[in-house]
């Protein structure tokens, strides 16, 4: 059975999360994408229950039913997922973050590793002004925008958002004017069916009171992210697809040469969704065996 309850961080924000799964499984913490909450993907949920994991979301600061964390960077994901931790008691832990939750995810192997038994990021981002990486370089016409917008600063991004928002709230339905953009072919037949219904509801929520937790990621994305990747020393996996227009595949190989030690797992055929989508279940097994030290 699913739960959604709320978690004080140590420093009295409120954080929403949502439990599903096996209750007994190993337990595994999910970090949602760019703009989206922490609602658990029904597919992701189903085969979480049927194979011995816990699985865990959360709405990041500012999104959905979380209180935001003005001027936060990436690092702090490292706090809000400990605080979740000492609340639902557990002592070590996976987590796994697709696209904005990528660079998330990679903050908890970082700054917990004491909890943190091993780490996934897929589709993700990596640091902006990464040497060597041309950050914009084969990323979607609408996202370069939208990333220049942050660059611009707070206030011409929330520019760039507003229409966006109001198309989202207007016509929930359907899929905001920004994702058709970047979407292939194969994107497009997913979105037709669970995938594409999930996809809507949690923007709906993440965007529902605010567009701040929206605002705060894109920020962070392209400012320090107020760690070091070279002190990784958590079992870290790095899943990308070739065909992603989202989020290109440098950023994957790039993090996959500056993550110490971590597995690259490139697929010649997997899109933004499609990866999200269908390697799910070998994510999971492959932070369940190395957390567990397999």
């Amino acid at each position: 059975m699913t739960t959604t309850q709320t978690v004080r961080t140590h420093d009295g924000r409120k954080l929403r999360i949502v439990d599903g799964g096996d209750a007994n499984g190993w337990a595994l913490i999910a970090h949602h994408g760019t703009p989206a909450s922490g609602a658990l993907y029904p597919a992701h949920e189903r085969y979480a229950r049927d194979h011995g994991i816990r699985l865990i979301g959360y709405d990041r600061p500012g999104y959905g039913g979380s209180d935001r964390s003005p001027g936060r960077r990436v690092a702090g994901a490292g706090g809000d997922v400990l605080a979740i931790a000492d609340h639902l008691e557990l002592t070590r832990f996976s987590v796994w973050g697709h696209s904005g939750g990528g660079p998330h995810a990679i903050a908890c192997a970082a700054t917990l590793s004491d909890r943190v038994a091993s780490a996934a990021a897929s589709a993700s981002v990596a640091p902006f002004g990464g040497e060597g990486l041309d950050w914009m370089v084969g990323m979607g016409e609408d996202n370069q925008k939208e990333f220049r917008a942050a660059l611009d600063g707070q206030e011409a991004l929330e520019n760039f958002v507003q229409p966006e928002l109001e198309a989202i709230r207007r016509h929930p339905e359907e899929l905001s004017p920004e994702l058709k953009s970047l979407l292939s072919p194969e994107d497009f037949e997913l979105l037709t069916g669970e995938l594409g219904e999930f996809i809507r509801s949690s923007t709906r929520i993440a965007v529902e009171h605010t567009p701040t937790g929206w605002i705060d990621d894109d920020l962070a994305f392209v400012t320090d992210w107020g760690f070091n990747l070279a002190s990784i020393r958590v079992s870290t996996s790095i899943w990308q697809g070739k065909l992603d227009r989202f989020v290109p595949y440098s950023h994957g190989l790039w993090l996959s040469h500056h993550v110490p030690r971590s597995e690259f797992r490139p697929f010649d055929q997997e899109t933004h969704l499609t990866l999200f989508d269908r390697k799910f279940p070998e994510v999971a097994q492959w932070l369940r065996d190395h957390g567990r030290g397999l």
